[in-house]
């Protein structure tokens, strides 16, 4: 006798092994018209191919209906097990119609699209621009992921998956991020439902007991139908690589010693003209000392200022001579007079 309890579980359990059985049998499902991605195999078009084998590739400025498909394949024994090989479609994207057995174009088959995937780490706590690379120890952190790959979310009824793979400054890989209250996240088979996917903040690296400062890297993969093991190339199933720096300060702000303006003032060199006028018997001989102020040529910052000396005050020639001269006169006038 199964108890209630078990047979919840039971039933539990079926359900969830239906619907992955029909997650999977939908998301390599091919309806006429559908995208496929370069890499994917084990799809099932026979729903787009009907009653044709054949697939025929015009170039976009082609006339499809006067001219012959510029690449034809043929696909029997592929239709229930098709890959998208890299060597037969790449260069070849859009759309692909079906050729009858006339060798007539018999309406759209699917289209054939290039894989897009990239993935930047984002600072919901403040405004910081994500192209920094650096996110302060202790932000909430979030990824955004930009992919075409949401197609098949809308065409076959069922997300994508892509996973975040985030490695330690040790080389060790994360399965699972924790948030500031310890809350961890998966980050294995995210399930992509729109071009623009975000995962809200998921990561949180204020704990150093979880989250060591240093530089991380991190990207992102998809192999949704096999895709990357077939067409393993950086910016289509696998993004490039970016690094985020975990660190309490700006890495862009560094400490510096100012350094005093030099000065600007310009220095004024002294100088002195003499000129002596002639001597006359009334009229003793002088002299005349002009000053003249000119600016010294610019000195660079790193060259020390030259102190200049003050003009010493000399007696100009001539001078004693003149006061033996009036000294003689005036004794010979005190002389005259006494007698």
């Amino acid at each position: 006798m199964i108890k209630k309890g078990t047979s919840i579980i039971v039933v539990l359990v079926c359900i969830i092994f239906f619907c992955a059985g029909t997650v999977n049998a939908a998301i390599n499902t091919i309806s006429q018209g559908n995208t496929v991605f370069i890499g994917e195999e084990g799809l099932d078009i026979t729903a787009a191919m009907g009653p044709d084998t054949r697939i025929g590739w015009w170039s976009p400025a082609a006339d499809i209906t006067k001219t012959s498909p510029g690449k034809t394949i043929d696909l029997s024994g592929r239709i229930t097990g098709f890959i998208v090989t890299p060597s037969e479609f790449s260069g070849y994207t859009g759309n692909w119609y079906r050729i009858n057995n006339e060798g007539k174009m018999n309406g759209t088959a699917f289209l054939v699209a290039d894989p897009q995937l990239e993935i930047q780490a984002e600072d919901t706590t403040v405004d910081v621009n994500p192209q920094l690379n650096w996110i302060p120890t202790g932000d909430d952190i979030q990824f955004r992921i930009d992919n075409n790959l949401a197609q098949i979310f809308f065409q076959r009824g069922s997300p994508p998956l892509i996973t975040i793979y985030v490695q330690s400054p040790e080389g060790a890989e994360y399965s699972a991020l924790y948030n500031a209250g310890g809350i961890p996240t998966s980050i294995v088979d995210i399930p992509v439902t729109s071009a623009q996917n975000f995962t809200g903040p998921i990561w949180n690296m204020g704990n150093p007991a979880l989250y060591a400062p240093g530089t991380y890297i991190y990207w992102a993969e998809s192999n949704v139908n096999h895709m990357n093991d077939n067409y393993n190339i950086e910016g289509k199933t696998i993004s490039r690589k970016s690094t985020l720096l975990n660190q309490g300060g700006n890495p862009l702000i560094s400490t510096t010693t100012p350094i005093p303006a030099p000065n600007t003032q310009t220095p004024i060199q002294v100088t002195t003209q003499t000129k002596t006028q002639p001597t006359t018997l009334s009229t003793p001989q002088m002299t005349v000392i002009t000053i003249v102020q000119t600016p010294f040529p610019a000195q660079s910052p790193t060259t020390s200022a030259t102190v200049i000396p003050s003009p010493s005050h000399t007696q100009s020639p001539g001078f004693g001579a003149t006061l033996a001269i009036s000294a003689i006169l005036f004794g010979l006038v005190v002389f005259l007079k006494k007698e």
